[in-house]
């Protein structure tokens, strides 16, 4: 099949085409498909106007030119008419659209007029949604202003609704809302995020506190030597901070501070709206300066090694709609590096962990029994070894793109409305 994947943005700085997208067009290649990825990096536009092939055969990724975009209004009109041109020059099978708003469903709207105008069956049109943008979703938290606010919710309702000949969502909360929309559910495929195949997996976990991976404990040199040093405990918060409050955060710490006064706090990521520089203030306030280690944004080739330094991962989630709608790679990452996770059960996350077997979870909004989780972690180490080794084989089982591939095919190749 021809293949053409449409962006709102480029692969950076956002996530969503470079780890939702990006990884599923690979697969669909290695399948043996032709699969374009047009995309608007208006975030970045020194890298407007420039076509490259991927490492994986059959697969190129195109950013548009954003030539006109200055113009008010006209010109986020004119970029989606270059994008879905573009699309039309490959003659497609499918064209795919990434999140119900800005250029992407502008893009697939006027491939939509333009079958009812010329009659023309064209491209099947294939909308996507990863998370929940309308009234209680992203509209919400970001600063956009009233009229953007009400032309994205129309989007979204639109194009999720009426726009698309079928829907494919990252969780079990969208899969409802699509539903609520109008979009018939034998149209609306389950489409959670996963890992490439290629994504590296950690050695076996340790079993004892302090062992990286791959490493182990010291002996002692004879009878007199003293014991070694116990290393404190480390928690890992692979984080952009917006989906718990940070009172509930320092709390938990808090609390697990008081069974393990040596427990210490490895954040690593930025918060989206810079939640890290009021972290330092509140801690201090709690008297817990000393147990928050703040490595800001990690690069993926640091993230490894700080993965393997941790003892557990932590995931707080707040019961929101934005948190229930989303599908957390980073959560996929953490347990595929073979970390015992404690989680909030929110939303997907409830979806990937089978709690205690592959994770703990939490209900959310209670710290105590959060904090608990992880000591009872900190104390066995039989069980992190076990949650580890489940959570890999969870994650190997269940969301690998690889596995998920064929199910799109078979939405790309089923009967249209």
């Amino acid at each position: 099949m021809r293949l053409v994947f449409l962006g709102p943005f480029g692969l950076a700085p956002k996530g969503t085409m470079r780890a939702r997208a990006l990884p599923l067009a690979r697969a669909l290649a290695r399948l043996g498909h032709e699969v374009t990825v047009i995309m608007p990096p208006w975030q970045r536009p020194e890298e407007a106007d420039r076509a490259w092939e991927d490492a994986v055969p059959g697969l190129r990724l195109v950013n548009v030119s954003l030539g006109g975009l200055r113009l008010p209004g006209l010109g986020h009109l004119i970029v989606a008419a270059r994008m879905a041109r573009l699309a039309l020059a490959l003659d497609p099978d499918v064209v795919h659209a990434f999140k119900p708003k800005a250029y992407s469903h502008l893009a697939l709207l006027l491939l939509r007029l333009r079958r009812g105008l010329t009659g023309a069956a064209g491209p099947r049109l294939v909308l996507d949604s990863d998370d929940w943008e309308g009234p209680g979703g992203w509209n919400d938290l970001e600063p956009y202003p009233a009229w953007q606010r009400r032309f994205f919710a129309w989007q979204e309702r639109a194009g999720l609704g009426r726009h698309a000949d079928a829907v494919t969502v990252a969780s079990r909360a969208l899969e409802t809302l699509v539903w609520s929309l109008g979009a018939p559910p034998a149209r609306v495929l389950y489409l959670p995020n996963a890992i490439d195949d290629a994504f590296p997996e950690a050695s076996p976990p340790p079993t004892a506190l302090g062992e990286g991976a791959g490493g182990s404990a010291r002996e002692p040199t004879g009878p007199a030597s003293p014991p070694p040093a116990h290393p404190p405990a480390t928690l890992l918060l692979y984080t952009r901070f917006f989906e718990f409050g940070l009172d509930f955060l320092l709390e938990m710490l808090a609390a697990l501070r008081r069974r393990h006064p040596e427990a210490r706090l490895l954040v690593a990521g930025q918060g989206l709206f810079q939640e890290e520089r009021r972290l330092p203030a509140l801690a201090a306030a709690r008297g817990l300066e000393g147990a928050i280690d703040d490595r800001g944004w990690v690069e993926p080739a640091q993230l490894a090694a700080l993965m393997a330094g941790a003892d557990v991962a932590i995931y707080p989630f707040d019961d929101t709609l934005v948190n229930r709608s989303k599908s957390s790679v980073k959560l996929l990452e953490l347990l595929a590096a073979g970390l015992p996770v404690v989680a909030s059960a929110v939303g997907q996350n409830a979806e990937v962990i089978v709690d205690g077997q592959s994770g703990l979870l939490v209900a959310p909004g209670d710290a105590a029994a959060f904090a608990a989780a992880v000591s009872d972690l900190l104390d066995d180490a039989d069980l992190r070894a076990r949650l580890a080794a489940g959570a890999q084989t969870r994650v190997r089982e269940q969301f690998r793109w690889s596995l998920l591939a064929p199910k799109v095919l078979g939405l790309y190749r089923s009967e249209r409305p």
